[in-house]
C-alpha cells in the first residue's frame, strides 16, 4: 500500500482488494456520515455513485410493488458489499430506489472514476464481476424467499441478517418501517412480532428490537441467509458476514 493511501475501511468488499487495486480508488473515496431514511440513489435517476458501507451501515433496494407508489425491500447491502455503479457504468438510470436503513460511515466513489480504475487493472474488473454474481444470486434468493416462505420465518431470518451486518444484539427499526421491509401490512407484522415476543425470541423497544434468543429465532428462520453466504463464500470467500448473529 503506497503511504499516501488511506487505512482499509470496515468494509469487507474493499478488504479483498489488492494493495494496487487498493490504490486505484482509495484516494477517490469520500466518507459520509449517513441518517437512516437518507436515499442514495432514485429509481430513475443515473447512477452517478457507488456506495461502500462500513461496519454496521446498510442500505435497502426498494422496488415498486403497485401505482400508488408502495415499495418493498428487495435486499439489503451492508459491509460485504456496494451500491450502485459497482453493476453498471452509470449511464443508465437506477431500477430501484436506496435508502440508508442503518445509520453510519459510507464510502463514496464517484462512478465514472471506478470505471477508469477499472479499465486500469483487471483484477479489479474480475472483483466486480464475481461481486456483481453475488449480488444477483442474493436479489434471486430473497425473490424465492418472498415467494415460498411465511411472514414469520423472514422476519425471524431479516433480524438475525441485521443483527449480524450490525454485529449487534439491538436492531434499530419500527414496526412500520418492518412491514415495508417485508412488503406486508402493519396487520400482519404486528402478529408477528407479538408471536415472536411472547416465545421469549425477541423484545421491543420505542424503534428498536432486541434479539434475546438467537438460537430460537434460526430455528424459526428459512435457510435463505445460509444459501446466500454459501455462494459469497465460494465466490468470494470471506466477504458476507456469518448468518449467525452475535450471542444475546
Amino acid at each position: 500500500m503506497a503511504q499516501s493511501d488511506p487505512p482499509r475501511p470496515d468494509n469487507l468488499l474493499l478488504s479483498r482488494l489488492g494493495p494496487d487495486d487498493w490504490h486505484l480508488i482509495a484516494r477517490h473515496l469520500v466518507p459520509h456520515q449517513l441518517a437512516a431514511g437518507h436515499v442514495l440513489q432514485k429509481s430513475g435517476e443515473d447512477v452517478v455513485q457507488t456506495w461502500f458501507p462500513c461496519g454496521g451501515a446498510s442500505a435497502g433496494f426498494r422496488a415498486w410493488i403497485d401505482g400508488d407508489g408502495r415499495t418493498v425491500d428487495v435486499a439489503a447491502i451492508g459491509r460485504e458489499g456496494a451500491i450502485g455503479g459497482i453493476v453498471s457504468n452509470g449511464h443508465i438510470p437506477a431500477y430501484a430506489t436506496t435508502e440508508v436503513r442503518d445509520s453510519g460511515l459510507f464510502l463514496a466513489i464517484r462512478t465514472a472514476q471506478l470505471e477508469r480504475a477499472k479499465l486500469d487493472s483487471l483484477a479489479l474488473r474480475h472483483w466486480v464481476a464475481r461481486y456483481s454474481d453475488c449480488l444477483v444470486a442474493q436479489l434471486l434468493q430473497n425473490s424465492a424467499c418472498n415467494a415460498a416462505h411465511t411472514i414469520r420465518q423472514r422476519a425471524a431470518r431479516w433480524l438475525l441478517a441485521a443483527a449480524a451486518r450490525g454485529d449487534a444484539c439491538e436492531v434499530p427499526l419500527t414496526q412500520e418501517q418492518f412491514a415495508a421491509i417485508l412488503g406486508v401490512g402493519r396487520t400482519f407484522v404486528t402478529r408477528t412480532v407479538q408471536d415472536l415476543r411472547q416465545a421469549g425470541l425477541i423484545e421491543t423497544r420505542r424503534g428498536v428490537f432486541v434479539l434475546r434468543d438467537v438460537d430460537g429465532l434460526q430455528a424459526v428462520s428459512c435457510d435463505c441467509s445460509d444459501h446466500i453466504a454459501a455462494h459469497f463464500e465460494t465466490v468470494m470467500a470471506g466477504v458476507y458476514p456469518a448468518a449467525q448473529a452475535p450471542e444475546c
